[in-house]
């Protein structure tokens, strides 16, 4: 009993430390951000910290793997959403990418993941993570759509890291984001009609 006390304990500290430092990290960026303030923050010591995590580039590891999978679970739900509406694989896909964008509308989850996550843990490491997460989700929407035939016989993997980099590029789009959105419909569409 006291040991699942002890973890227990150990697992809501790592929360709230995370928690803590992803809200820092959002507003003040990486750099800005120190240990010490995010330990004062938390209501934990420095020796908690040092317990769950080496140093302050693996608590931002630990934040950026975390909201990656939090933007994944938006993905996911609102492409299983779609798929109540309608079988077609483009709007389902296209809903799962209105996802991302939705989630990458918070100025901070941008600044995280966009921003001083490449710049902080190096673009292979961010892209690593991605492919776990939202890069999972992209490639899996656009192999149902050419198992169904939506798409034509295509490379998954290359026109997943294509999309990718287009909604990347979309979500740091400040303001109006509709055009860019539109025009990555239709060339999505565009594919669907070369498939017909």
């Amino acid at each position: 009993m006291g040991e699942s006390k002890n973890v227990l304990r150990s697992e809501r500290t790592r929360a709230v430390l995370l928690d803590t430092a992803r809200a820092r990290f959002a507003v003040d960026g990486y750099a800005a951000t120190s240990t010490p303030a995010i330990v004062d923050e938390a209501g934990v010591s420095r020796g908690a910290l040092y317990h769950h995590f080496s140093d302050k580039a693996e608590l931002f590891r630990a934040v950026v793997e975390r909201e990656y999978a939090i933007v994944a679970g938006a993905i996911e739900a609102a492409a299983g959403l779609e798929m109540t509406r309608t079988s077609n694989s483009i709007a389902i896909l296209s809903a799962g990418g209105d996802a991302y964008l939705d989630a990458l509308r918070d100025p901070g989850r941008r600044r995280i993941l966009l921003i001083d996550g490449p710049a902080v843990l190096g673009p292979e490491t961010v892209r690593e993570i991605n492919a776990r997460h939202t890069g999972r989700t992209l490639r899996q929407g656009i192999a149902a759509a050419v198992a169904c035939g939506d798409f034509p016989d295509l490379p998954v993997d290359a026109l997943a890291d294509l999309l990718d980099a287009a909604y990347d590029r979309i979500a740091l789009v400040d303001g109006d984001d509709q055009p860019h959105r539109l025009m990555l419909r239709r060339l999505l569409d565009g594919i669907e009609a070369k498939s017909q």
